[in-house]
């Protein structure tokens, strides 16, 4: 048992464990089976809220009993689901999303506010107490099963793409896509990068000309690298209008057609090339003000990067427990790996920028939760802006040191470093997405010397 505990994942051993056909008298396994909801034993492979002796001012019983049941659920649930949806590439089961909805956690992932009032809540949370902290463990627990690409299909389109609407839309608006997206019976996908304008927002083309009586728009243009685009019912579309920028809804029956890419990533994410051909959508699906629809998209920025920053952290946090876990086990020059002083230099400077990282985060979290969306806008946009840059730059120390460590697995798709091949393989997308690092950073710049006071000199 063990040598074949040395050469297979736990994975692996538990999914053939039924072919197991005896046990040598008085012998014990020494290899420990996770089970569903378990907390990891390994050294940071959790934050320290969670492991004994350590206090946080953040969390409380209700934090813990939301991550306790959250695992479980990952565990049981998602896990299995993305584990075949990343290799087929097929979208993430619909059924997964609707058993998400029917016990809130889709509207959850949306962050606490109206739309959860009256809401049965996944674990019994009320929606009262329902805060950033809780949404956090949420994606956090979610991102633990290490499959990128299923991270962005599982309704990652509603995350981004929904709360424009929540935020800005009419109450027409909301009535006919809100609880159905949240159900799981539709989908939605944020639509606002081109082909020339990702981080620019301002150089978008995508056209809608208000007809003459005022009752439609004619929407001409195209959208490249769409998230859930693939399989999504909506679009929520930034284009240029007569008065500016705006947002509409568009609905996929009026006449959409999407085109599916092939990312780094895969397929199961439903990253699409979006293209408008004279859809001609009604006025009612224009969210918020013809004119507001630059306000309204940097806005939303704030919640996406969070988001992001979240599954982040939690990311590379879980390559932090493989690899601990790797050089305990791998034997070189007859002595584990550990023993190297170069390997447990690497180790520790991984640890120390993932715990800051972490902190960061729970900085930000609580700042969110003190603020109103609109102070959240004015105040933290650069604060959240800096933390996602900096922390696709720990996710970079991350993935290359991660592969020097594992050497020729870190490059295998399967068995023992298929984790960390993964995050090295995808890490990227996470300095792309929602903002590169070198846009957030200035942007977090620029307004801090907005508020720069005139009087202070040298």
């Amino acid at each position: 048992m063990l040598t074949i505990s040395g050469l297979h994942t736990i994975a692996i051993l538990q999914r053939y464990e039924k072919m197991i056909i005896g046990q040598v008298e008085g012998e014990e396994s020494e290899v420990h089976y996770p089970q569903p909801g378990e907390l990891s034993k390994v050294p940071y492979a959790e934050p320290s809220w969670l492991v004994e002796p350590f206090a946080s001012p953040y969390y409380n019983e209700s934090h813990r009993r939301f991550q306790h049941e959250m695992r479980k659920f990952t565990d049981t649930y998602v896990s299995p689901v993305a584990q075949r949806c990343e290799l087929d590439g097929k979208r993430p089961d619909v059924e997964l999303v609707k058993r998400m909805g029917e016990n809130g956690l889709n509207a959850m992932r949306l962050g606490p506010g109206k739309h959860l009032k009256g809401r049965k809540l996944f674990a019994d949370i009320k929606p009262e107490e329902f805060d950033y902290f809780h949404e956090m463990i949420i994606t956090q627990e979610l991102s633990r099963c290490g499959q990128r690409g299923f991270m962005d299909g599982l309704n990652g389109g509603m995350v981004i793409g929904l709360p424009p609407i929540l935020n800005f839309g009419s109450d027409d608006l909301k009535e006919e896509i809100v609880e159905p997206v949240f159900r799981g019976d539709k989908f939605i996908a944020l639509a606002v990068t081109e082909a020339f304008a990702g981080s620019d927002v301002m150089g978008l083309k995508t056209y809608a000309q208000k007809t003459e009586d005022g009752q439609h728009y004619i929407v001409n243009g195209t959208k490249k690298w769409i998230t859930n685009g693939h399989f999504a019912d909506y679009f929520t579309t930034a284009v240029r209008t007569d008065d500016g920028f705006g947002v509409i809804v568009i609905p996929r029956s009026l006449g959409v057609e999407t085109r599916q890419l092939h990312t780094s990533y895969s397929t199961t994410a439903g990253t699409a090339f979006v293209m408008f051909n004279n859809i001609k959508v009604p006025a009612r699906y224009l969210v918020g003000q013809d004119g507001m629809g630059i306000p309204i998209v940097l806005s939303n920025f704030n919640h996406e990067r969070w988001v992001m920053v979240c599954g982040i952290a939690r990311g590379a946090r879980g390559i932090i427990e493989v690899l601990l876990k790797w050089i305990n086990q791998r034997k070189v020059f007859g002595r584990p790996l550990s023993a190297q002083p170069v390997v447990r230099q690497k180790i520790a400077f991984l640890i120390a920028q993932v715990e800051a990282l972490h902190a960061y985060l729970e900085h930000i979290t609580h700042q969110m939760n003190q603020m109103s969306y609109k102070q959240q806008a004015k105040f933290l946009a650069g604060q959240i802006a800096f933390l996602k840059a900096w922390s696709t730059r720990v996710s970079e120390q991350v993935a290359d040191s991660a592969v020097q460590i594992m050497g020729g697995r870190g490059l295998t798709r399967t068995g023992m470093g298929a984790p960390v091949e993964m995050y090295h393989r995808t890490y990227k997308f996470d300095a792309v997405l929602g903002g590169s690092e070198e846009i957030l950073a200035d942007l977090g710049l620029r307004q801090a010397l907005r508020f720069f006071p005139k009087n202070v000199k040298l």
